[in-house]
């Protein structure tokens, strides 16, 4: 992930050379000129390189040419609307979306995010929400960036390891360990955060449906392939998620069958510390139901939501062997 200019000066204003490394860059699509342009200066301002398009094909085009590391996403769009816009970028590759709408119906917002949005902002907002969404947003890729590669470098360990005939044991709190416990055991009920334990997982975790026996239907979650599956037996069917669904499902498999405030959601998946985006987290919610089934997730109105399942039958706290 290029790094964000940290310099107090128009980034425009540099030449070239000027910089140690790249500048972290923004598509900003929208078909209004004077909001595009108000949206591109404040992130210019906020030391973010920009780039514009104001209808649904210019945007594919200049996301092809420029290759953004965000994109600040009109639904209402001339050409197709933003919501085709978003499935042929993310077909081409993955980048985190932010949905910026005018209309306020729950249905567009779900849709939204099955086609691969990360979040979402209802017209009219502030310019200091949407900078604080598109920060959020950033530090998550950056954050899953750095899970994937410290799985890598251990995947690599593993397998020198292997070729050399030596075998390592994780050693209490070291890196191959969670919270000092055995890289073999998660600590279910201890609240990993999506970015942290849970996702240095060494292998899946496996859920069921509350006084089911085995052979029932299974939720397992892989943390390290950030993978979803449902079924019974070896029957078991891939639920695609976006990342920000992952991310939710993962924080709530740290602690299942205990409520988590939809205040404690947004910090932890979203690194937001008020509560100016609970509905996001209601319609993160609704899309994740929608792909795994409506049981697995339990409301609690007016306080949040809980996973209500628990660790498979035979498994314990241990995650499936495989």
């Amino acid at each position: 992930m290029p790094k964000l200019c940290t310099s107090g000066h128009d980034p425009g204003h540099y030449p070239p050379h000027a910089y140690a490394e790249p500048v972290t860059s923004i598509l900003v699509v929208e078909d209004e000129p004077t909001l595009a342009e108000a949206i591109a200066a404040r992130l210019r301002a906020e030391g973010f390189a920009t780039h514009l398009a104001g209808d649904g094909p210019a945007a594919v085009r200049t996301a092809h040419e420029h290759v953004p590391d965000l994109i600040v996403l009109d639904v209402m769009l001339p050409g197709f609307d933003g919501l085709e816009v978003c499935r042929r970028i993310q077909a081409e590759r993955a980048v985190p979306v932010l949905m910026v709408t005018a209309r306020d119906d729950e249905s567009d917002l779900i849709e939204g995010l099955r086609t691969g949005a990360d979040d979402y902002l209802t017209k009219p907002f502030s310019m200091r929400e949407l900078i604080a969404r598109v920060h959020a947003l950033l530090r998550r890729v950056e954050r899953a960036a750095e899970i994937r590669n410290t799985e890598l470098r251990t995947t690599e360990l593993r397998s020198t390891d292997f070729r050399s005939g030596e075998s390592r044991t994780a050693e209490p709190g070291s890196n191959g360990g969670i919270g000092g416990i055995g890289g073999n055991v998660i600590p279910i009920g201890t609240g990993f955060a999506p970015g942290a334990a849970a996702a240095r997982a060494p292998r899946p975790l496996r859920f069921q449906a509350i006084g089911t026996s085995a052979g029932a239907r299974i939720l397992e979650i892989d943390p390290a392939q950030r993978r979803v599956r449902i079924g019974a037996g070896r029957n078991r069917d891939e639920a695609h998620l976006t990342p920000t669904e992952f991310d939710l499902l993962a924080c709530l498999a740290g602690q299942p069958r205990t409520v988590l405030t939809r205040e404690k959601l947004l910090a932890e998946v979203w690194d937001w510390l008020d509560a100016s985006g609970t509905r996001t987290v209601d319609s993160h919610v609704k899309a994740v139901r929608r792909k795994i089934g409506a049981d697995w997730i339990r409301t609690v109105h007016g306080v949040g939501y809980a996973l209500e399942a628990e660790p498979a039958a035979g498994d314990g706290l241990e995650p499936a062997n495989r």
